[in-house]
């Protein structure tokens, strides 16, 4: 399973499955990361964390613990 976490920087993947649940998930898709939508890695901090994405065109930090919720293709 590969997660947005896994995903380098300067590269494009398309969200296949959103783990967690509650309140968190809530969150993560509120923010627009839904299943089926494209996701581009803009940047990572030198320690992993955060990282900095474009989605639906607009820019998001998400800490490393959100973005392993977050299963790609």
């Amino acid at each position: 399973m590969k997660t947005l976490k896994d995903v380098e920087c300067g590269k494009t993947a398309k969200v296949v499955k959103l783990h967690g649940e509650g309140a968190v998930r809530r969150h993560i898709m509120d923010m627009g990361i839904t299943k089926g939508c494209e996701i581009y890695v803009r940047k990572v901090a030198p320690l992993g964390d955060p990282i900095e994405i474009t989605v639906r065109g607009y820019e998001l930090s998400l800490r490393k613990a959100e973005a392993e919720m977050v299963e790609v293709e």
